[in-house]
């Protein structure tokens, strides 16, 4: 037994990746490890094994329409004919030898057996019998028995093949899943297939009972040709076709109808089968194009939806206008952000896009400029992709600072409303950003940003913004610089904006800088960590208290001095230099004490002889 993860397999994007071979890797399975089958034991999954069943598929759809074929028009089996089927015959019959070296899938454990003995039983057991009866040659038993091969029990017995269709059946599905092939044209063909088959196995068992029938006179074909088994196969078959189509389709009986019993029973159940077969073919059709309509249904809904809420609240037509705007944007727009599905993805595969597609722009960025690439990965893989129609507000003046914007493409203007007044104050272009004021300043939004044409932006959460810049110290310091900079050049607070809040941020970014940040920067041992609880012993010659030897719960300080003065106090009388780990590490760095960790504290007299 071999794990099924072993041999892989998702195939590669040269032949496009398919999931129809169905095979998943078991918990802890290494997928690229190589697989060894068994000598003479063939992977379901080869592609010489896979071409070999495609190949029978071909024959199998000309086994499938020449039975019937054979049984209702040929009384009398042509030579050649007969040395073809008998070919054919032997194509399966090796692949019934064949099936007991191909290993399988357990559909439970999802482990690929490639035990001869258990690829024997399941087979024996399970479609080895059809696959027999469906492979034997009865046109030549029949010959051996009744010498003219003309006995209709053992043509009959030639439909078994039929059996066959169930490898074109699990083709389709295989196909429905592989995304290489459309899913609307593959279940089209497919109904297409179906009726095709019905129809012609219909036309050939209602000719097979006129055939048959004693009196051909009373025959639906007999009564509007009474010399009609001496016509041509071609015209005989066309005939048996027409009179299928015009059953199926309801057309209703004109020139051919059963007149015999046998053929108006045969009616009655042909017309049964096509009230299921309708129902199928319409339901699936009709499946389709609603699946391929939905969108655009819900599209519409949504608009009504949010007109009717417009007209409800009495909104004023701007505000209903850029409602409009932006749902129909979204609509238009759906198929180039896909949020949804790259947000099942995992993450490594969801940054490898963003920093393909958004990298550039961040990197260009002037609130950006100067920092790390370790700090802009971080960031460029929280981006959101937006589009705003023209004349949308992104964000309005004095609200809560939520988001920071980077333009990608179209423009936006900044605007603010003194006194009643909304005036203007400038246009932002790609490459730009907005709403770096509020989010970094921790103030309101000091404009409205209004797009003018169709624009992209890039949106950041205020939230990750802030936490990012938190753990990255000195790109924080370069941020905050960029910032700064831009409000002393452009003199934002002379274009009417309150100066206030800009000092106020100024004096914040100002007091940050230069007492933590910078502090920081200078003594990375005085970095905050977050509070980690360990438990501290001491090591010591000198004679120790039970409680000194089961140890005391502290919470971890911010430096190694601070740890020392803590085990002073906790533990009397013990002046400890040294750090030890569970390990008999010595540890020089606080940062690398973990929480819940052991710590063994050590004197400078104990350091030549602790264990």
């Amino acid at each position: 037994m071999l794990l099924c993860g072993a041999q892989s397999k998702l195939q590669p994007f040269g032949e496009s990746y398919s999931f129809s071979s169905d095979l998943l890797p078991s918990l802890g399975a290494n997928i690229n490890q190589s697989i060894k089958l068994r000598r003479f034991i063939v992977s379901p999954f080869d592609s010489r094994y896979r071409a070999w069943q495609m190949f029978l598929i071909l024959l199998v759809v000309y086994s499938a329409w020449i039975c019937p074929f054979e049984l209702a028009f040929m009384r009398h089996l042509p030579a050649k004919l007969f040395w073809v089927e008998s070919i054919l015959n032997s194509f399966f019959a090796i692949d019934i030898v064949l099936t007991f070296f191909v290993a399988y899938l357990d559909r439970r454990s999802y482990v690929l057996i490639d035990d001869p003995k258990r690829i024997a039983v399941r087979y024996l057991s399970s479609w080895f019998i059809f696959d027999i009866l469906s492979t034997a040659p009865f046109e030549a038993i029949s010959l051996l028995f009744r010498g003219d091969g003309n006995d209709l029990g053992f043509k009959t017995l030639n439909m078994l093949r039929l059996w066959r269709l169930r490898r074109v059946s699990s083709l389709f599905s295989r196909l429905e899943k592989d995304i290489r092939f459309n899913y609307f044209w593959t279940r089209c063909t497919k109904l297409v297939l179906v009726t095709l088959f019905a129809v012609h196995y219909a036309g050939c068992f209602n000719y097979l009972i006129a055939d048959r029938y004693p009196n051909p006179g009373r025959t639906w074909i007999g009564s509007v040709m009474p010399s009609f088994k001496s016509e041509s196969l071609w015209v005989r078959y066309v005939t048996a076709i027409y009179w299928s189509i015009t059953t199926l389709t309801t057309t209703g009986y004109g020139d051919l109808h059963a007149e015999n019993t046998r053929e108006m029973l045969f009616d009655i159940f042909y017309m049964l089968f096509n009230l299921g077969l309708t129902a199928y073919l319409i339901g699936n059709m009709t499946n389709l194009v609603v699946h391929g309509t939905s969108r655009t249904r819900h599209f519409r809904d949504t608009i009504e939806a949010a007109s009717e809420f417009a007209a409800r609240n009495h909104l004023p037509k701007r505000i209903k206008d850029q409602m409009l705007s932006h749902i129909c944007l979204r609509f238009k727009t759906q198929g180039l952000k896909l949020q949804d599905p790259l947000n099942d993805l995992p993450k490594g595969i969801r940054s490898s896009i963003a920093n393909k597609l958004f990298f550039p722009i961040l990197r260009q960025a002037y609130l950006f400029r100067g920092v790390s690439f370790n700090f802009l990965h971080q960031l460029v893989t929280e981006t959101q992709a937006e589009y705003f129609p023209p004349r949308e507000d992104v964000m309005l003046q004095n609200e809560a600072p939520t988001d920071l914007y980077i333009i990608v493409t179209g423009a936006v203007d900044l605007r603010s409303n003194v006194d009643g007044n909304e005036q203007v104050h400038g246009r932002l272009g790609a490459g730009e950003v907005f709403g770096e004021m509020g989010v970094l300043c921790c103030s309101p939004q000091p404009f409205t940003a209004r797009t003018v044409e169709l624009t992209q932006v890039l949106r950041l959460s205020s939230t990750t913004v802030m936490n990012l810049i938190k753990e990255n110290v000195e790109d924080a310091n370069t941020v905050m610089n960029n910032l700064l900079e831009k409000i002393k050049l452009q003199q934002l607070s002379a274009a009417g904006v309150e100066e206030q809040s800009f000092v106020s941020c100024k004096e914040s970014y100002k007091v940050q800088t230069e007492e933590s940040w910078e502090a920081s920067s200078i003594d990375d041992s005085s970095v905050q960590m977050p509070r980690k609880r360990v438990v501290v012993h001491i090591l010591s010659r000198k004679t120790r208290s039970s409680k000194e030897e089961r140890g005391k719960l502290i919470n971890l300080p911010g430096s190694l001095e601070d740890l020392f003065e803590i085990a002073r106090e906790k533990f009397i009388g013990h002046q400890p230099t040294k750090v030890l780990n569970q390990e008999n590490a010595e540890i020089d760095d606080i940062r690398v004490i973990r929480d819940g960790d052991h710590l063994f504290l050590l004197e400078e007299e104990d350091r030549d002889h602790c264990v």
